[in-house]
């Protein structure tokens, strides 16, 4: 351990990231350094090598991207059904994927009003629902473990393609996601989302590919929440207990983001109140075959 410097990190950098000393900063921090330099300091406290001391990589700033009410209420109605109470889940909660695709029925309390979620440092967050979401959760029609599950078609022994229902989204250890990426992509097309076409043609076969990719990720909607809390709440402290950030300024870039123009409309959104525009909210139509395994 003691031998691992600078040098060692930027051959870490080539050899386990796909785009080797040219990806980003952003994911040489997260997948290489950050893991590194836990491993190095639980060592140094224990006498073991030195304190690590590495250059940090160059993070680019992006532009936030976030989704005003009328924008958020296209997206849940033209996502797949099972896929509504999901979005609006995260919307209304600022709950990260991972947190949402491992919430528990037993961690859920309909008539409370609140569910409990595990952040990633391992630390529980109450959080509280809005009317919306209590609705969304409600249409589900399952009541035991996974509360957001995959949905697919498949062939029933007679032949006939019946709904299913899986018991859980593929569980990458929070190392990764993806796990709605089609779904996803579907429903930002077909809400007007910004995004692009991309065009392939794979190996070994003689027509090109198309798909959608949207400019936007389901991480917005982390963004969506905040920027609407602050526009409605206009309190950081809030702010950072309710959506689970460490400090302060890490929900200070959120300030002023939503324009006071939204603010009714967002509180409508919550409360689902007048929702004109957002007549598909309650997500099943029908009951999708539920299987084991």
């Amino acid at each position: 351990m003691s031998a691992i410097g600078q040098h060692e990190l930027d051959g870490a950098y080539a050899a386990i990231l796909t785009q080797g000393g040219e990806s980003k900063g952003a994911t040489k921090i997260r997948a290489v350094l950050t893991p590194l330099r836990a491993v190095l300091e639980w060592a140094a406290i224990r006498g073991w090598c030195d304190k690590p001391a590495f250059e940090r990589p160059k993070v680019e700033l992006v532009r936030m991207q976030f989704l005003r009410p009328e924008e958020a209420a296209a997206l849940v109605n033209e996502a797949a059904p099972h896929i509504r109470p999901l979005l609006v889940f995260l919307i209304t909660t600022g709950a990260r994927m991972s947190e949402a695709l491992e919430l528990e029925w037993q961690d859920v309390d309909l008539d409370g009003a609140r569910a409990v979620v595990w952040q990633k440092q391992g630390n529980e967050r109450h959080i509280d629902l809005p009317p919306v979401a209590v609705i969304a959760l409600r249409g589900i029609p399952w009541r035991d473990g996974r509360v957001f599950r995959p949905v697919f078609k498949r062939r029933d022994s007679h032949g006939v393609l019946r709904w299913v229902v899986g018991d859980a989204y593929h569980d990458t250890n929070r190392t990764g996601g993806g796990q709605i990426k089609s779904a996803w992509a579907a429903a930002c097309r077909r809400a007007g989302l910004p995004g692009h076409e991309r065009v392939w043609t794979p190996k070994g076969e003689r027509w090109p590919k198309k798909v959608f990719v949207p400019d936007m990720s389901p991480h917005c909607l982390r963004h969506t929440f905040a920027t609407w809390h602050y526009c409605v709440h206009r309190d950081l402290l809030k702010l950072k207990e309710d959506g689970g950030w460490q400090t302060i300024t890490m929900v200070t870039r959120y300030a002023k983001r939503m324009p006071d123009h939204y603010c009714d409309q967002i509180r409508k959104w919550w409360a689902y109140d007048d929702w004109s525009e957002i007549q598909k909210c309650v997500p099943y139509t029908g009951q999708p075959v539920h299987v084991e395994n």
